[in-house]
């Protein structure tokens, strides 16, 4: 469990397919990677990945490494890397710590494209297609995880979202590389699902309910 509070940015070493697996290669600060371990999760850009190997590369980084399968490449945008690319960082949630956003499973829904990214002000307006099916979830001043961070949805439309960045938000994580066309992770409220599924079961049409 994460809080869409990025941590720190980490840079894209290698990208490639191999023989069991997608590989992804990070270079990360050494506050990210104290204290993990293989077999360890970490947040990468909004998604729960496990660590399965780490390198020291100099006194301030360490590469490192983890395997992913088809299905998160195809829900993510993971195929669009390119090396050198910087990715959001945060380690899951510990017991007992302060919860600064909102409860993220680090489980994607699916990969928006960047409708608008523009400077307005002294901030940044930030637009992002919905599919249809997902449009239920966007509720104004709810939460909204884009590549893991945790945002408040400023504006609901019928097919997008859009939310504003101040300063700090565009200088500690990847939205400091955002332009109209990029594709961005999403994942929706996760309490608003459970919602969702628990008051369908209540119906009696619900195939959630039990059968005589």
């Amino acid at each position: 469990m994460f809080t869409g509070i990025v941590e720190s940015t980490g840079r894209v070493l290698n990208f490639a397919e191999g023989k069991d697996s997608w590989l992804l290669e990070v270079a990360a600060p050494n506050s990210i990677a104290a204290g993990l371990k293989k077999g360890d999760s970490l947040a990468n850009n909004g998604c729960c990945l496990t660590l399965v190997g780490a390198q020291r590369l100099s006194d301030d980084e360490i590469k490192l490494s983890f395997d992913l399968l088809d299905e998160t490449v195809r829900l993510t945008s993971f195929d669009g890397l390119k090396n050198g690319a910087l990715v959001n960082l945060e380690r899951p949630l510990a017991a007992g710590d302060r919860l600064g956003g909102h409860f993220v499973s680090g489980h994607v829904d699916f990969k928006s494209s960047v409708m608008a990214f523009e400077k307005r002000g002294k901030n940044y307006y930030l637009r992002v297609s919905v599919p249809r099916e997902f449009i239920k979830y966007v509720v104004y001043k709810g939460s909204i995880a884009i590549d893991g961070i945790s945002l408040t949805i400023a504006e609901a439309h019928e097919d997008s979202l859009a939310v504003w960045l101040i300063p700090h938000t565009l200088k500690v994580t990847n939205l400091s590389e955002c332009f109209v066309g990029k594709f961005v992770n999403l994942e929706f409220d996760l309490l608003a699902k459970y919602v969702e599924k628990i008051a369908l079961g209540r119906r009696d049409d619900s195939p959630y309910q039990p059968k005589d």
